[in-house]
């Protein structure tokens, strides 16, 4: 599977994420940037997941529709053609890192997936609907991750 080059210029991978974007300290959105997305992509979906957060990864952002030729998207804003979905917070749009004090610092995984057609999902989808939506749609993805904790 082809892979899509995600990056961000406000925290590289694997890098604690800047403040601003947590739950307490603004709740933006950090801008992301793709490249080397397929030919015969109908859509890009993002998806953000805390898999640090219990059983269940704890959804974060959803948007689904981002127009392929997009190539990313600005801190605090919402990606071209882009549709928000409810967050595991219980709003739509970004939900900021917002891990238990004294915890140690929890990964939020960054997914962009290249769908040959549009993903299908129930109106308030959770981590493991849209990882059953994605079978046999995606055609290529990028992952970055971020950390955060509180102390």
């Amino acid at each position: 599977m082809a892979g899509i080059m995600l990056r961000s210029t406000a925290f590289n991978d694997h890098d604690l994420l800047p403040g601003r974007f947590s739950r307490q300290g603004g709740n933006i959105s950090p801008p992301l940037q793709w490249s080397q997305v397929p030919d015969g992509t109908e859509e890009l979906i993002l998806f953000v997941e805390d898999r640090d957060a219990g059983k269940t990864p704890f959804l974060h952002w959803l948007v689904t529709g981002i127009s392929p030729r997009s190539g990313g998207v600005a801190e605090g804003d919402v990606p071209e053609g882009g549709q928000e979905w409810p967050n595991d917070f219980g709003t739509t749009g970004w939900g900021g890192p917002n891990p238990p004090p004294h915890e140690d610092p929890h990964r939020y995984f960054f997914r962009l997936y290249a769908l040959e057609r549009p993903l299908e999902l129930p109106e308030a989808p959770q981590v493991p609907d849209v990882q059953r939506a994605l079978t046999d749609k995606e055609i290529a993805s990028g992952t970055m991750v971020g950390t955060f904790y509180r102390s």
